[in-house]
């Protein structure tokens, strides 16, 4: 673990646990996640369809499996829940050591459904349970998105005693029904008999994708008020989300539950690299501060916190009323939040399904590849 007078070692001990956003086949045979587990405070990776297309387009880290499909000639959609759920289980592996320490609170690797069945309740609970028996680490997150169709999945996932991800958070009134889903889980499989101790959960409240949206807007009015706001509103809106997080965990329901031994889903902060370069590369970190949360970042954030991360003081508690100021200013200037971030969900969907499609054929060529020298070798 880094000294204590680093900027990661800061978030840490502020309460922060530090995520690695990226995953792929080659961090998992150099050892570079392992070192960044060592190095740089990390005790958690999230995983999603991008992070996949991505990590198959590069290098030849796939290509052996890749062979060894070809030739037992599964169909496309095995080959790539073959080689997802074969990175997870290695990439839980090596996070083991972290969720033994932590009892189970860290150390969790994520998998997302697939996106293609964001609409479909019954497709992601089935998708979910596939995933959850084949990884078959405990210290894995089976990641479901929060759509509507989205909530009844979480719960009867959680039901079952699977720890879950619940990804693609933009808005409050989503979030409030996330934490109900969650709780609603937690009590069915407590009434179902299963020790709620093990039963993990974190909500990813996505932020910098807020800013993106509604920055241009603002620089469209063009006036001194919109440029004030400029780069406020995605903090404000995860700022007034941990509020929600509060009035939830200091509930009777959770309660109740937390009595049983339950954990609490914690909020984690997603989407934080900056996508304007006007702003510090670590803005979304530094300003989202507070004990009990998570900050997944890609790898390029991570570094920057910590070769110039903040002192990790507290940038959360107590905001709240500023927060609501900021959405208040915002509608005055016409910007309807939630009209933002509707459109943000479903542009989420859009682009995690074109990213599957990308990873999907990224795969149908390697295996096609493979193939043709499979059949090369038995020619000789």
């Amino acid at each position: 673990m880094a000294p204590s007078s680093t900027p990661v070692a800061r978030l840490t001990e502020a309460g922060v646990a530090i995520w690695l956003d990226d995953l792929s086949r080659e961090r998992l045979r150099t050892g570079d996640l392992a070192d960044l587990v060592e190095d740089l405070g990390v005790v958690g990776v999230t995983t999603n369809p991008t992070i996949f297309a991505s990590a198959l387009s590069k290098g030849d880290a796939y290509d052996e499996q890749l062979r060894e499909l070809a030739a037992e000639g599964v169909d496309l959609d095995e080959a790539v829940f073959r080689i997802t759920t074969d990175d997870v289980r290695a990439a839980a592996d090596v996070l083991r050591p972290v969720y033994d320490r932590t009892a189970g609170v860290d150390g969790r690797v994520s998998i997302e459904v697939d996106p293609r069945l964001a609409r479909d309740t019954e497709g992601t609970i089935a998708s979910a349970k596939a995933l959850w028996s084949t990884v078959d680490r405990p210290n894995v997150f089976i990641k479901i998105p929060a759509t509507v169709e989205g909530l009844p999945a979480i719960t009867a996932v959680l039901a079952e005693g699977i720890s879950v991800n619940v990804t693609l958070i933009f808005s409050l009134d989503r979030y409030r029904a996330v934490l109900d889903a969650f709780l609603a889980g937690l009590e069915q499989a407590r009434e179902n008999g299963h020790d709620l101790a093990p039963i993990a959960s974190v909500a990813s409240f996505f932020v910098s994708r807020v800013d993106a949206a509604i920055d241009p807007t603002l620089d469209e009015l063009g006036t001194p008020e919109a440029a004030e706001l400029r780069g406020k509103a995605a903090l404000a809106n995860a700022r007034l989300a941990y509020g929600v997080y509060e009035e939830v965990a200091g509930g009777e329901r959770w309660q109740s539950l937390a009595a049983a031994g339950a954990h609490p889903q914690r909020p984690l902060w997603a989407s934080t690299g900056v996508k304007d370069t006007a702003y510090p590369d670590t803005l979304y970190v530094d300003e989202l501060v507070v004990a009990g949360v998570v900050n997944t970042m890609p790898e390029a954030t991570l570094r920057a916190v910590a070769d110039h991360g903040g002192d990790a003081h507290d940038t959360v508690t107590g905001t709240g009323a500023a927060s609501a100021e900021v959405i208040d200013r915002l509608a005055e200037l016409g910007v309807d939040l939630d009209e933002v971030t509707v459109q943000l969900e479903e542009e989420g969907v859009s682009k995690f399904e074109a990213s599957w499609e990308q990873l999907l054929s990224t795969v149908r060529t390697g295996l096609s590849e493979a193939q043709a020298q499979v059949a090369a070798g038995e020619a000789r």
